[in-house]
Formats: structure tokens, sequence, C-alpha cells
């Protein structure tokens, strides 16, 4: 898009902003100048690089994704699925949800706009764990396709497994261990995941769990037993 600074261009240097559902001016903006900051970034390679981290650890790196609705499983089929590929001495990292917003994304509220935001923080995160040569397990909500498919692009090929945490809302709702459910219903939470925020499934999951029928512990076990399967927790 084209523009110049207000002080060149009163024409190209103002902008006003339009909500496209009634036409209505919510807001207007004077342009000052550009951040450019990314032109002076250089990326910096170091003698130490990911394949020589690899072959410290007893295993592939890659990013275990657990993508579902609040309440479905995801924290808990994580954490025991860390606590098995520990016991298999594999080095391994857990980043949650609710664990990253309270340093890391505790700027970030939940508008589209936030999560789109706090994944992408997380997707870069868990990049640079796996060139440190960890498995590392990311427990988030993810409502959006598009952002998961980001978060694979930035790793290899086969460095990325996508795990469906399936459970209806419903039932999801009717865990509620946090109560979320209940203050989404009253209004007391706005943007919240399957109530008046969407939530986009995987179409094709690299690993589905559907936790109405399994139990948390048998979804750690088949999970590993499934990335054994996947070379990942063999050392090559």
């Amino acid at each position: 898009m084209p523009y110049d600074s207000y002080t060149a261009n009163r024409e190209t240097g103002g902008f006003i902003v339009i909500d496209r559902l009634t036409n209505t001016t919510v807001g207007a903006g004077l342009i000052h100048f550009a951040l450019r900051r990314a032109d002076n970034v250089h990326r910096q390679l170091g003698e130490v690089d990911k394949a020589r981290r690899t072959t410290l650890a007893a295993h592939q790196p890659c990013v275990i994704w657990f993508t579902g609705l609040s309440g479905s499983g995801k924290s808990t089929i994580a954490n025991l699925t860390e606590q098995q590929l520990h016991g298999l001495r594999c080095r391994t990292y857990l980043l949650d949800g609710d664990n990253v917003r309270l340093g890391l994304n505790k700027d970030l509220g939940f508008t589209d706009a936030d999560r789109v935001e706090n994944i992408r923080r997380v997707a870069e995160v868990a990049r640079l764990m796996v060139d440190a040569g960890l498995i590392v397990l990311v427990a988030f909500i993810s409502p959006f396709a598009a952002e998961r498919a980001m978060a694979r692009a930035l790793v290899g090929p086969d460095e990325f497994i996508e795990v469906h945490i399936d459970a209806p809302l419903a039932i999801a709702e009717g865990r509620d261990p946090k109560g979320l459910y209940k203050k989404a219903r009253r209004g007391l939470l706005t943007n919240f995941t399957g109530i008046d925020s969407p939530y986009e499934p995987p179409e094709q999951p690299d690993f589905r769990i559907d936790t109405t029928i399994t139990p948390a512990g048998v979804a750690a076990e088949s999970l590993v037993a499934f990335l054994a399967s996947r070379g990942i927790t063999i050392a090559k």
C-alpha cells in the first residue's frame, strides 16, 4: 500500500478506519513514519547447529501440537505424554496455553487478532526449541486452521505432529474444570471459543484422540506409540 508521512502529503499520510458492515467511521490517524526494522536485522549463524544438537539427544526434535476445545483434555494428555517421553530419556518441554499467557503473552487478550498473535509467538518459540533439539509439546486451543498451518510451516515437513484432542462442545462444557463455560454463558467472558468465538477443527490431523471414549492415560500411551512408529523417539 503506497503512503507518505502526513507532513509530506496530507492526502496519502492520513487514514480512517471504517466498519465494513455498517460503513461507520470508527477511527482515524496520521502516518508519521514507517517501521522498517527488519531491513537492518540479519541472521547470525552459530557453529553449533541443529544437526549437532540433535546428535546429543536420544530422539528426533519435533513439535507435538495439541489442539481442541477448552475442557477437551489437551493439557492433561500433553502432561502425561511428556512424562512418558521423559521416561524414554527424551528431552522435552511443554508449552501450555495458560502458562504462556502468564508471562510471554500476558499482554494479549482474546480477540481474534490477539489469538492469532498468541499462536504466532508460540509457534516461533516452538521453532526455536526444535532447533535446540527438543521435543516440544504445545497445548493450545489454537482455534484457527490458518495459524496451525503457519506453525507447521515453520519447521521441517516431518517435525510437526498435529494432535486433535476431540471432544464435542457439550462434553467439554459439561466437564468445565475451570468454570469458564459457565462464565461465558453468563456473559462474563467474551470471545470464548465454542460459545461466541469459532473453533475450526483439523480436517486431517496427524493423530486424533476421542476423549469421550479414550481415557487420558491410554491416549498418552497410544500417542507415544505413534511417535515411535514415526521414528521420533529413536536416535538416528
